[in-house]
């Protein structure tokens, strides 16, 4: 690839997220990021007709767009995709108590070596 390809792609990168700013529809990859919904289940609801879909240039071809606010609704109304969403946010609820009582016991463990002597050496 020489320079030439590489700034027509991003050219039109940079006129695909134009394009895209302020508006509701986003690629694939940014709604499964945002919604927790995989991309086999949106490629399914578009093709399925359940959302709609469009296609638009992008710097390595055709990308697919979906409305946001719409697989947001939909991943909202699956139990399914509720129960994943919930159990991340436990994990991640989890995960900072861990860290908290890690930093708890970091303090309580330095507070602990400045009570010994100063000739006492580490084994």
């Amino acid at each position: 690839m020489d320079w030439e390809d590489r700034l027509d792609d991003w050219e039109l990168e940079l006129d695909l997220n134009a394009q895209l700013e302020g508006s509701d529809w986003v690629t694939l990859e940014r709604a499964a990021a945002s919604t927790g919904v995989s991309r086999a289940a949106l490629r399914n609801w578009y093709r399925t007709g359940q959302v709609p879909s469009r296609l638009v240039d992008g710097p390595h071809g055709p990308q697919r767009l979906v409305p946001l606010a719409l697989i947001a609704t939909r991943a909202e109304a699956s139990p399914r995709l509720r129960r994943s969403a919930e159990r991340r946010i436990a994990d991640e609820a989890r995960l900072e108590l861990i860290l908290h009582r890690i930093d708890r016991l970091e303090l309580r463990l330095a507070a602990l070596e400045d009570r010994l002597p100063p000739d006492h050496e580490a084994s």
